[in-house]
């Protein structure tokens, strides 16, 4: 069944009602050619962004690191903690919330400040 203004994935929810728009379009062309739906989401959701907004030079990047015994969220090149919890999946559950409201890009390391990987692109 194709998704419409009225009936889309949750992931869709909090995105600018023009990123909606389109990231609806492109996820039902998606489906059409069989691509599974959690696929569908993700790219339809990444390419919306680019289609609407024009990449990603618009949008701020978060980081979740470890800072001595905790987790942090902080703006990318920032020094002011947003979250901080003591285990990485605690922050991570506000942290992706935070930064999909922010329509931004987040940036997930590892104990060892390599980075593990990003999401929202």
């Amino acid at each position: 069944m194709p998704w419409d203004e009225h009936d889309y994935p949750a992931s869709f929810k909090n995105l600018d009602e023009d990123v909606r728009h389109k990231a609806i379009e492109i996820a039902n062309a998606l489906l059409d050619e069989k691509y599974d739906e959690g696929r569908a989401i993700a790219i339809a959701i990444s390419k919306a962004r680019e289609y609407v907004h024009g990449g990603d030079n618009n949008r701020t990047t978060y980081e979740v690191k470890p800072r001595e015994e905790d987790w942090i969220l902080v703006k990318k090149g920032g020094d002011r903690t947003i979250y901080q919890e003591s285990t990485k999946e605690a922050l991570l559950d506000k942290a992706k919330p935070y930064v999909n409201d922010h329509d931004g890009i987040l940036q997930i390391y590892h104990i060892d400040g390599s980075l593990e990987h990003t999401l929202y692109k």
